[in-house]
């Protein structure tokens, strides 16, 4: 893994924050590229914004990118580019949350921390048979007390890369590696045959579905109308074809219409359907219909977008987007407007 060589807590940082809801294999290639681009914190303080979302582009979790921005223009103001050296004073930096910061100080710096991702928490709540909902405040503190007890003094960060390992290629939560597990001897939970019933958590709510139109608007030179996203708002500063959510009753062109017209202050003559792009988030799913579309009355005007653009498809690829309009943008490439 590149981020376990030259191992400073800015690299560390970076890898943390990628691998958070991302696998190992779809983080490399990332990795290896940001640091191209932005080696230090300076460097990346001194981007734009845009640059950055651009090259997070497909790992998702956006607002992780617009943190790491932001923290890297703190780091640079105040630290003069280098990382506070105590947990808590990393705790206090944007985007950081407890894991991180234990990450970065065992790792990097050698401070005696326990790190508790989903990993370990699996690994204590059988060694310990830990029956509590893992889900809760309280069973995590309980857990982070007991990882610490297990932490080699001295050695916090290969006691903590030992325990997260140990989770991802030994400890899985399916099917778990039992017979070569080098806690076996002590494990509560293969002591009752019964590892895979750890740990325990409350089911999850059903997640809802969502109908969402988005107006690819095509003007008389061929150009596409996109509109960036406010930043405070999901995906923010990223940019898409403009559109958003159908209302109860309502057919998705007349969604489409009403939209654009509330995003962008415009009229438009819908055209036919283009394409349909299914794609899941944390906490919804959603199917994104793309329709063609031209103005008819009104000009562009930035009223819930932070900004627009008139773009050839090739432009648009040079804008960060958010995964399902790069769907879109894909069948755009493939299709000839259509004449309505």
């Amino acid at each position: 893994m590149p981020w376990r060589t030259r191992r400073t807590p800015y690299r560390v940082w970076i890898s943390e924050i990628m691998l958070q809801q991302t696998r190992v294999d779809t983080v490399r290639p990332y990795f290896n590229r940001f640091m191209k681009r932005f080696p230090s914190v300076r460097a990346l303080a001194e981007a734009p914004l845009q640059d950055v979302l651009k090259l997070w582009e497909g790992l998702g979790y956006y607002s992780r990118a617009r943190n790491v921005h932001r923290c890297a223009h703190l780091l640079t103001a105040k630290h003069g580019g280098r990382f506070p050296r105590t947990y808590d004073s990393l705790c206090s930096l944007p985007g950081i949350g407890p894991y991180t910061a234990a990450a970065i100080g065992s790792l990097a710096m050698g401070l005696h921390v326990p790190v508790l991702d989903g990993n370990v928490m699996r690994i204590l709540t059988r060694l310990t048979a830990c029956a509590d909902d893992i889900r809760k405040p309280a069973t995590q503190r309980h857990l982070l007390g007991v990882a610490e007890t297990l932490l080699v003094p001295g050695r916090a960060g290969e006691t903590n890369e030992a325990m997260m390992e140990l989770g991802a290629l030994v400890c899985l939560p399916r099917n778990p590696r039992c017979t070569v597990c080098p806690l076996r001897d002590v494990c509560q939970a293969l002591s009752l045959g019964d590892p895979e019933g750890y740990p325990v958590k409350t089911p999850k709510a059903k997640v809802p579905h969502r109908h969402v139109g988005a107006g690819v608007v095509v003007d008389h030179q061929g150009r596409i109308l996109v509109a960036q996203r406010r930043t405070d708002a999901m995906l923010g500063g990223l940019w898409e074809f403009p559109g958003g959510g159908r209302e109860d009753g309502e057919s998705m062109p007349d969604c489409i219409r009403r939209e654009l017209r509330e995003e962008l202050g415009i009229h438009v003559r819908m055209g036919p359907h283009l394409c349909t792009v299914p794609h899941a988030f944390t906490h919804f799913t959603m199917e994104l219909h793309a329709y063609w579309a031209r103005i008819e009355r009104g000009r562009p005007r930035a009223i819930e977008c932070a900004d627009y653009r008139w773009c050839a498809p090739a432009e648009i690829r040079q804008l960060p987007l958010p995964r399902a309009d790069i769907r879109i943008l894909e069948r755009i490439e493939k299709e000839k407007i259509p004449t309505f």
